[in-house]
C-alpha cells in the first residue's frame, strides 16, 4: 500500500469511528505498530485527529459546516500558535466553556485527553470531545447556526446564565480602542451570557483582528482578563491592551507546535 493510500485510509478509520485504538488501526492496515504511530503524528500535523493514550480522536470538520472548515484554514499557523499559548493558561480540573470560532477550536484540540470539564454552543468543538473518556462535556442548547454549527439565542442564554465556569475562551472578529466585537447579534449575547458565567474570560485572536471593527460591539477592552494574539501585533497595540489592564499572551507563529508557552505583559 503507498503511504498516501495508507494514510487516507487511516484518516477514514478514524473519522468514522471518532476514536480509534491503535491495536485496532494496526490490524485494519496490516502495518506495524511504529508505521500507524508516524501516519498519527503526521495526521495530527494536519488538524485531522488527535494523538490521546492508546490512539486517537478524529478532530476534523463536522460534516456539513464547511464555511467553518473555510474559516478554520484562514490563518491557520497563527491561529495553532495562539492555541498552544493560550492552552497554558487552563489548568487540568477547570471548568472551561469555550465558544465556536475557530480560534477557539484550535484551543480546543489541544484540550482533548486532558482532565478538565468542557461546556460549549459549538457543535464541531462537542465532537472534539463526545468520545474522550478524559474530559466531562456539557453541549449547550438552543438555536443552531447552520453555517458554523454554533447555538445561540434565548434558549442558549438561558442555559448559559445556570451555570458557573472557571475560564470562558471565545474568539472575536475585531478589536478597536472601543473594545472587542463580533459579527452575530444573537452570539455577542450569548457571548456576554458566557463572560458573566466565568471567573476569567480569555479572547483568542489573531493580529489582522487588531484596528477592525465588526457588527456588534461586545465588551470593553478591560472587562477581559487576558487576551492572546500573534507576534504581528504593534507596539502601540501592545500598549493599548497592557493600559486597559489586560494581561497580554503573545504566541511566536514561527515556533513549532506544541513549543509555544505564554508571554504575559502586564
Amino acid at each position: 500500500m503507498l503511504v498516501n493510500e495508507r494514510r487516507d485510509r487511516l484518516q477514514e478509520l478514524v473519522r468514522r469511528r471518532r476514536f480509534a485504538s491503535l491495536p485496532e488501526l494496526v490490524e485494519e492496515l496490516d502495518v506495524s505498530e511504529s508505521t500507524v504511530r508516524r501516519d498519527l503524528e503526521w495526521l495530527e500535523e494536519q488538524g485531522v485527529a488527535k494523538r490521546i493514550h492508546g490512539g486517537a480522536l478524529y478532530a476534523g470538520g463536522s460534516p456539513g459546516l464547511s464555511y467553518f472548515d473555510q474559516r478554520q484554514s484562514a490563518a491557520w499557523s497563527e491561529k495553532k500558535a495562539i492555541a498552544n499559548t493560550a492552552v497554558h493558561l487552563i489548568e487540568d480540573g477547570d471548568t472551561v466553556m469555550l465558544d465556536g470560532g475557530s480560534t477557539t477550536y484550535e484551543v480546543a484540540r489541544l484540550l482533548v485527553g486532558r482532565p478538565v470539564h468542557v461546556v460549549t454552543n459549538s457543535l464541531p468543538v462537542a465532537n472534539l470531545f463526545a468520545s474522550d473518556a478524559s474530559s466531562d462535556l456539557v453541549l449547550i442548547g438552543g438555536d443552531v447556526c447552520p453555517r458554523t454549527g454554533v447555538v445561540r439565542g434565548p434558549f442558549a442564554d438561558k442555559m448559559i446564565g445556570s451555570l458557573r465556569v472557571r475560564k470562558t475562551v471565545f474568539s472575536i472578529a475585531g478589536i478597536t480602542e472601543e473594545g472587542f466585537f463580533n459579527n452575530n447579534v444573537l452570539l455577542v449575547e450569548t457571548e456576554r451570557t458566557m463572560m458573566a458565567a466565568a471567573d476569567e474570560v480569555i479572547v483568542v485572536a489573531d493580529s489582522t483582528k487588531l484596528g477592525r471593527r465588526s457588527l456588534t460591539h461586545l465588551c470593553e477592552l478591560g472587562d477581559v482578563r487576558h487576551l492572546v494574539t500573534d507576534d504581528g501585533i504593534s507596539s502601540e497595540w501592545k500598549n493599548t491592551i497592557e493600559s486597559a489592564g489586560v494581561d497580554l499572551g503573545i504566541a511566536s507563529s514561527g515556533m513549532p507546535t506544541g513549543e509555544s508557552r505564554p508571554t504575559i505583559a502586564g
